[in-house]
């Protein structure tokens, strides 16, 4: 299954048999206080150099979110697209739970992006599918519906064919979906990894989607993030994980050794190239 993405000067393809994409996660005022001070003083410069960051490091997407409190978000966040537009030819992932706001940036955004994202609930499909269509958009759909988060792999996988077959209905093409299987905090839930990764198992030998995932999640509140960062990458790509959501300069590293452990590097160039580039 390949998902096209087109920035305004690069095509990106996802391919559920080909090398991992990571779509950089770190333009995303959540516990970045110095890109939520420059937010609100209009001053994208920062966000820029985020980007360009990012993008050094191995991220070929760029997932943009400006969501915190207070914000106007309908005007933010084409802004913000705007400015990255201007000087970086990526696709990019809009990253709004405003439906208003998505409509907003979808309007100025070049080439085809991704919508991050649609659940299963009613109230979700509803509103967001149908921008997705307009705009030719591809979209993320997160295994949760208004039942909330289940923890049987099995309902998660119900739940991604539910929002395919609406997203079949509403006109969007079966390769614009990208499930999200929902990786959780391990230090709440003992099982909450091996979940995600069954569900993952699932969705790639039933579906045959392209998935991602936040792949910090997993994490939270445990000594040496990047380490169980890390592992979880490596286990993840290798039940099917095909376009992470992750800050590169922490995982492109892993990302690429699994793509050449799994034959899926040839001659170790993308590897060595990596290296090279950025003198690790």
């Amino acid at each position: 299954m390949q998902t096209v993405l087109k920035g305004k000067t690069v095509e990106v393809i996802i391919d559920s048999k080909g090398p991992v994409v990571i779509i950089g996660e770190c333009i995303n005022p959540t516990r970045r206080k110095k890109l939520v001070s420059s937010l609100q003083e209009n001053d994208y410069g920062y966000v820029l150099e985020l980007a360009g960051r990012q993008i050094k490091y191995g991220a070929e997407i760029l997932d943009v979110n400006v969501g915190f409190p207070g914000v106007d978000d309908v005007k933010l966040l084409p802004e913000v697209i705007g400015a990255i537009q201007e000087k970086f030819g990526v696709p990019l992932c809009i990253d709004s739970p405003n439906p208003r706001a998505l409509e907003a940036a979808l309007k100025s955004v070049r080439g085809k992006c991704l919508i991050n994202s649609v659940n299963g609930e009613e109230k979700s499909m509803a509103a967001i599918l149908p921008l997705a269509r307009e705009f030719g958009c591809a979209i993320i759909a997160l295994c949760m519906d208004d039942d909330g988060i289940t923890h049987e792999p099995e309902k998660r996988l119900a739940i991604a064919e539910k929002i395919l077959e609406r997203a079949l209905k509403t006109g969007i093409k079966e390769e614009d979906v990208i499930i999200d299987p929902l990786a959780m905090a391990v230090s709440a839930d003992p099982q909450a990894c091996l979940v995600t990764l069954e569900t993952i198992r699932l969705i790639r030998q039933k579906l045959g989607l392209n998935i991602t995932q936040g792949s910090s999640n997993i994490s939270f509140g445990l000594p040496d993030r990047d380490m169980l960062n890390s592992s979880f990458m490596a286990i993840s790509i290798l039940n099917g994980l095909t376009c992470p959501i992750a800050n590169p300069e922490k995982i492109t590293s892993i990302v690429r050794a699994t793509d050449l452990i799994l034959g899926r590097d040839d001659y170790a160039m993308r590897y060595i190239e990596h290296f090279q580039s950025n003198e690790i």
